[in-house]
């Protein structure tokens, strides 16, 4: 029949539609989206395709993609979705056959190419105006990426995470609304006494974002065979959200100068990050941890993947990969810093991605742990993940991706060890709960803080979290565990600091308990150290020795006042201060030792917006901030940012004398209703991280 269509159709001098096929060849000006048609009798030809792409249209609205601002078509694989097809004459099922293929690469030069599979479920004609409309669903499994569709429209397939045959599937509501629809989040910082937090835009709907996305894995050449797959995607992302070794969006910097750039503590959301990167082609100037997991979070909801940005108080950074954090000391209880590679930072902040894991046991997909910071090379190239949550909990640090790597960061021992001169090491102390002591993120719903410690690792001391442990050295390095020797001190030591303010006086307590007959004394030492939020030390700006005496079955009790004037000419952005404090047992020898970090309160920015806020209304955001400093700011740089109010933007102020108010207004225009939030931050060379955020709601103009 199909050859007695095509002789009647050239009887009649009409011209037979074909259908691409793979013997044109990979020439991509051919590789295109396209209606098929086989005529028996008179042509049918495609006058109209209509998509329903606009916000307000019905595929937008019953796929969840309605926030995107982007007027592209953008549906969710597995879910059906709506087309129109008008034609020039009643379309006849008896005659006319016509199907429907989605292919890549239309640009010059690109070598990706395929076709993507499509059902229909249903379909029904208007016979008056001679239209089809066709209820389609891309299946399940199709990559994820920009698809040309009938010629006519640019079609965005995305994750669905509604639907229980995707990976991402995600069965409560109220976490898919949060995990992939929220476009603002909290990020924690600070340390375990004193948790700070900053909001942060996503801005994963915001326009330019999706395509940016999309280029992220165009850049790392992503083959086509990849993109259904979130542990592919995710993995890709770790590597390309840095620019360490890929040309990716951000550099990293913990160096405290970022020249030609933007300082780390200055951004407030993503967006500018991923747009910049897009449009320049070039990696973006600077970040850190928060920084890229922020911008990784919005790369992985944008695309459908359920995510949320972790953080890890006292994370620990095992150079060495033994699953332990090794300390040493001289023999005079100094800290020998050559020896010492290991770090213990702050906090550390990484994503968390939501997916199926078929290739591993039951019960090990769900919440993998993912890091696109730079910390170590993985399969050569500096990503880490997606790494099983449960099975870091577990110690089964023989899953990939980067398992024993994210355990030692939230659950490995410190030892401390004596090195002697004769290069003998003597282990001293094992603190087995100063690593991943508070592991946090956003609770669904508010900007409150969700504690997730047990979700990695058991309560501590307990014998299950003793056993995971044992079973990650068992996998892991096969080292045995180091004697815990703290039950045979005849003395403990242990410190507070107060909690200090910025240019703030302090002090620092520590607390020597003997718990023998005997009476002993010790010499000791108190280092502070100026510290990068990784743990690095910058350089020492207090080095106090005494001598303490300890009388039986007694607590003896040090204070040590640390001033101002000491730290502050030295301080880096975080206002992050190290104490290091050791003593020595004279009459026995033994060496005890502690650390701990302090972040220093610093003061925040104040926003207002006076008057009516209303949709189509100006409305004026009130930036203001008095310099609680002895020294005059220079070069102040302010930046706001507004979702779904205003775009980003910056404003410098050259100087900012002591105990003066730096006041900025700016002019918008809400365009919808509803809760939004105002985000500012502060940066100059004296003075980082300093933000402030409100709530506020818009009216609906009456």
């Amino acid at each position: 029949g199909r050859k007695e269509g095509r002789k009647e159709g050239r009887k009649e001098g009409r011209k037979e539609i074909k259908p691409l096929s793979p013997e044109y060849g990979t020439d991509v000006a051919k590789i295109q989206c396209f209606l098929s048609l086989c005529v028996f009798e008179d042509v049918l030809e495609v006058l109209e395709v209509r998509t329903f792409n606009r916000e307000h249209e019905i595929n937008k609205k019953e796929h969840h993609t309605d926030k995107y601002s982007n007027h592209k078509l953008i549906v969710r694989r597995g879910q059906p979705y709506h087309i129109q097809i008008s034609f020039n004459r009643p379309y006849n099922p008896e005659k006319d056959t016509f199907w429907i293929e989605y292919l890549i690469g239309n640009v010059p030069g690109f070598k990706l190419w395929g076709i993507v599979w499509v059902k229909w479920t249903s379909y029904w004609y208007v016979r008056r105006r001679k239209r089809w409309m066709l209820l389609l669903i891309i299946i399940s499994f199709c990559c994820i990426k920009s698809w040309h569709l009938l010629y006519v429209a640019l079609t965005h397939i995305l994750y669905i995470n509604s639907n229980a045959e995707d990976l991402v599937y995600l069965d409560d509501e109220k976490q898919r609304q949060e995990y992939v629809l929220n476009d603002l989040g909290v990020i924690f910082y600070g340390d375990p006494e004193n948790i700070r937090s900053r909001s942060w835009n996503y801005g994963q709907f915001e326009e330019g974002v999706l395509d940016a996305c999309l280029y992220v894995m165009d850049r790392a050449e992503l083959d086509l065979s990849g993109r259904w797959n979130p542990l592919k995607i995710s993995r890709v992302g770790s590597a390309m959200i840095n620019a360490k070794d890929d040309e990716g969006v951000i550099v990293g910097s913990w160096s405290n100068v970022y020249d030609y750039g933007v300082a780390p503590s200055a951004w407030t959301g993503s967006v500018d990050i991923l747009l910049e990167y897009h449009s320049s082609r070039e990696p973006v100037r600077y970040g850190q941890c928060w920084v890229f997991a922020g911008v990784f979070n919005t790369f992985l909801r944008c695309l459908g993947i359920p995510a949320r940005v972790v953080t890890n108080f006292c994370s620990a950074h095992d150079n060495d990969a033994n699953l332990q954090m090794d300390v040493f000391v001289d023999e005079n209880g100094k800290v020998d810093s050559k020896l010492t590679k290991d770090s213990i930072w702050n906090y550390h902040c990484w994503n968390e991605a939501w997916m199926s894991r078929p290739e591993l046991p039951v019960g090990f997909g769900g919440w993998q742990a993912v890091d696109s910071t730079p910390q170590e090379n993985s399969d050569g190239m500096y990503r880490c993940g997606p790494a099983s949550v449960q099975a870091i909990k577990h110690g089964h640090v023989c899953f990939p991706f980067d398992t024993p790597f994210v355990f030692a960061e939230v659950n490995s021992d410190v030892v401390y060890s004596k090195a002697m001169q004769n290069g003998v090491k003597l282990v001293q102390h094992v603190d087995k709960t100063q690593i991943g002591r508070l592991i946090v993120t956003k609770e669904e719903g508010t900007d409150k803080m969700k504690i997730i410690t047990e979700q990695y690792k058991f309560q501590e001391g307990t014998e299950e979290e003793r056993l995971a442990l044992e079973t990650a050295l068992m996998y892991g390095v096969k080292k045995s565990i180091p004697q815990d020797v703290t039950s045979t001190l005849e003395v403990n030591m242990d410190f507070v600091v107060e909690d200090p303010t910025l240019g703030s006086d302090f002090n620092v307590t520590i607390t020597f308990q003997n718990n023998t007959q005997s009476r002993y004394t010790a010499t000791s030492y108190l280092s502070g150290n100026i510290v990068f939020y990784t743990g690095v030390s910058k350089n020492e700006f207090k080095n106090h020795s005494f001598n303490v005496t300890l009388e039986p079955m007694k607590a003896q009790t040090v204070e040590v006042l640390i001033k101002s004037s000491e730290y502050m000419s030295q301080l880096l952005e975080q206002a992050s201060l190290h104490f290091f404090v050791t003593a020595r047992v004279n009459e026995t020898q033994k060496i005890l030792a502690q650390q701990k970090s302090v972040a220093l309160k610093i003061p925040q920015l104040l926003l207002k917006v006076p008057g009516e806020k209303v949709v189509g209304k100006d409305m004026a955001v009130i930036v203001e901030f008095t310099n609680p400093l002895k020294e005059d700011l220079n070069n102040v740089w302010v930046r706001l940012d507004g979702p779904g109010l205003l775009k980003p933007t910056s404003k410098l102020f050259r100087e900012v004398p002591r105990n003066s108010t730096l006041t900025w207004e700016e002019k918008c225009l809400p365009k919808r209703a509803g809760l939004r939030k105002l985000i500012a931050s502060l940066n100059c060379d004296a003075l980082r991280h300093v933000y402030g955020e409100l709530d506020i709601n818009i009216q609906s103009a009456v």
